[in-house]
């Protein structure tokens, strides 16, 4: 997945920070509260409190995302400490905000200050208690989650620091390695990292807990559920609807990619009982893309030639030659390394220089030059960092950066056109009050840069340079086709079911006890995936994803899978394209661009609803546009699993006590055969 991702989500900031805490408890003689706490002047009408707290926000963001900047890109002690302090103060800050805005309740005030008043409840994804030396708990407890997940390595012989792997090791086995017991080795690997955090999750949850009581919620799932402009209860049956409309193409490419991998392995290995997929062979850590197994699951092998890591692998060898060339004399061992460095340094940037370019076309402004001195766009080699690729907005005056750690491949260069869409969404609402500088919901703010993502075409990729031209052929559309799916469609039930795992962990319907058992219920029931070896309660596999050990919000990224066609759609309208909606490109479109960006500069300053009409002319999020664009695939899918039981049974991975029971039934034994295509 390509998101951008946040340890603690400031709504109010975009969710741009990935906020940490430290190992340190603030005394009692010297409680967390007594730095930020401000009392509320005399006879202030709520207008004037929210004045006056966008004002103290404002004034206190720099220092806060600056910490939390540190604390992510230099991991240590040190940096912990500095970040907690920062939260400290800024939780305490805002707990004082929300008890402060009790008071207006019922009073008449503004549409923009209820609004406000609102928002300002939502502001962190991390509730919160009240009493200061719990929270300052609560800090430690996240920091540390996320410090254990972004240091995590795999030593396959304990004591042994030449055995160790990193995450990014890990997943380039699972990504090029097709030796069956390696993978499993990779995967397994991986998932030691988790355990150890599995009791500091429980008290996580508990703390959480406290902090959205005190606020006046059930749980913190509730105050999730709480940010999408309708009744809490309601996002779950709106995202049910949601799936409900993709299902049947997620099961087409399901089946597919069961019949490759059993002809790969074969049937024993292949698949798990129950016509499940194995959770180590689907070429990404958590099965949520399966990009990695084109050579696996390339439709038409020659048809098309969309190698866009050859061609960014052989940039990266030219400005390696260059910085060869320019050396004076032979260059020893050192030199070498450090000319390698700058070669991958000159490949990243040109990468992010070409997503740019994508924006700007559109009329979208360049990015302003600290953005290039500032931002991370390789790992380091000195230090620990946390190299999930996320976007930053510094100060609310354009100080807006990427974390990254990329690589000349084609996951990392799709990742930098999805993290400046989150940069160019600060850039266009940095104008409005502090509170209003969000996204419509956080499934927009992450569609808006997937929505470029879909116009990279075949056409577009080779009118940059990036692939040769390529055949007009039914063969090469599906391929294109199938690319798209392995990353798009087959990421839809993995954003469901995170959160609908942490839903029940926060209301306790999923219990310590049950965690482990309950994250494969819910895999086996949304994805048909299950590991290939008994998992237990000794082990902590939601643990192994960043966004559980971070606590980030994850429903958004299925929201933003929805939406970015939807966007898609109406910027291919607005472009004057006429044809099928996937051969549609609106680069260089300033028409496209210029209805793109006035949705972008409303920011949360009215209801998602609004803002989506004002793109799309509807208020109601619809997949009908992304099956849409997959019709043809769909098509070709249902011919190739003809014959073939598709859909799969669940219930061999046994449900855990409030793990929900399975509602995917097999489909018949013989598929219906596709329409006829033109």
């Amino acid at each position: 997945m390509k998101p951008r991702h946040v340890l603690f989500v400031l709504a109010a900031a975009a969710s741009v920070l990935s906020l940490s805490s430290c190992k340190r408890t603030p005394s009692p003689s010297a409680p967390a509260t007594s730095a930020t706490a401000t009392t509320a002047p005399a006879n202030e009408t709520p207008d004037q409190f929210i004045a006056r707290v966008n004002n103290e926000f404002r004034a206190s963001y720099a220092e806060l995302s600056a910490a939390q900047w540190i604390s992510s890109t230099y991991i240590s002690d040190d940096s912990e400490l500095v970040a907690a302090k920062a939260n400290e103060r800024w939780l305490t800050q805002l707990n004082g905000w929300i008890e402060q805005a009790r008071q207006y309740e019922g009073r008449p005030m503004s549409a923009a200050t209820a609004r406000s008043i609102m928002l300002l409840k939502l502001m962190t994804s991390m509730p919160a208690p009240h009493d200061p030396q719990r929270l300052a708990e609560l800090t430690r407890i996240a920091s540390k989650m996320e410090g254990m997940y972004g240091a995590g390595k795999y030593c396959r012989t304990p004591g042994d620091a030449a055995s160790c792997r990193t995450l990014g090791d890990l997943e380039n086995v699972l990504r090029g390695n097709r030796d069956y017991d390696a993978q499993l080795d990779a995967w397994n690997g991986w998932h030691t990292i988790a355990p150890p955090m599995r009791k500091d999750y429980v008290r996580f949850v508990e703390l959480v807990n406290e902090g959205a009581k005190d606020m006046g919620f059930a749980d913190a799932g509730e105050v999730w559920r709480s940010g999408y402009d309708m009744p809490p209860q309601r996002i779950a049956s709106e995202t049910d609807r949601l799936w409900g409309q993709v299902k049947p193409l997620y099961e087409q490419l399901h089946c597919y990619a069961r019949t490759k991998l059993d002809a790969k392995y074969g049937k024993e290995h292949g698949e798990v009982a129950g016509r499940m997929l194995p959770a180590h062979l689907m070429g990404n850590m958590w099965q949520q893309d399966w990009s990695n197994l084109w050579d696996l699951l390339q439709p038409y092998p020659g048809a098309s030639s969309l190698d866009i890591t050859g061609a960014l692998q052989r940039q990266y060898q030219q400005n390696y030659s260059s910085g060869l060339a320019s050396h004076a004399g032979a260059p020893g061992p050192s030199e070498l390394v450090e000319i390698e460095r700058a070669a991958q340094l000159d490949t990243a940037r040109q990468m992010a220089t070409r997503a740019q370019d994508f924006y700007t076309s559109l009329g979208m402004q360049k990015l302003p030059a600290s953005y290039w001195t500032k931002s991370q766009f390789i790992k380091p080699r000195d230090r620990d960092v946390v190299c999930h690729a996320s976007a930053w907005d510094m100060n609310m005056a354009g100080d807006v950066r990427t974390k990254t750690c990329m690589e000349p491949n084609e996951e990392s260069f799709t990742t930098i056109y999805h993290e400046l869409g989150h940069v160019y969404y600060y850039l266009a609402y940095n104008k409005l009050p502090p509170i209003f500088q969000q996204g419509a919901h956080d499934g927009v703010h992450e569609a808006i840069g997937d929505t470029i993502v879909l116009g990279m075409t075949p056409d577009y990729l080779q009118s940059v340079g990036l692939v040769d031209p390529q055949p007009q052929s039914h063969e090469a559309l599906v391929n294109a086709q199938m690319r798209m799916a392995l990353a798009k469609v087959a990421f839809l039930p993995f954003g469901m079911m995170i959160d609908r795992w942490r839903w029940g962990v926060f209301d306790g319907s999923i219990k310590p006890e049950s965690y482990n058992a309950s994250w494969w219920a819910l895999k086996a029931r949304y994805q048909g995936v299950a590991p290939v070896q008994p998992r237990g309660e000794e082990d902590f596999d939601p643990g192994a994803k960043y966004h559980v050990a971070g606590n980030t919000p994850y429903m958004r990224y299925f929201l933003a899978d929805i939406l970015e066609f939807q966007f898609y759609k109406a910027l291919c309208d607005a472009s004057g394209y006429k044809g099928p909606l996937y051969a549609c490109s609106f680069y260089g479109s300033k028409a496209a661009g210029q209805k793109y960006l006035a949705m972008l500069s409303r920011g949360a300053s009215q209801p998602w609803q609004q803002t989506l009409k004002q793109l799309t002319g509807g208020e109601s999020m619809d997949a009908a546009p992304m099956l849409e664009y997959f019709a043809p695939l769909q098509d070709w899918l249902k011919q190739q699993n003809e014959g073939q039981m598709c859909g799969w049974d669940p219930t061999p991975v046994a449900a855990a006590p409030g793990a929900p029971t399975s509602t995917t039934k097999p489909a018949p034994a013989r598929t219906p055969a596709p329409a006829k295509r033109e």
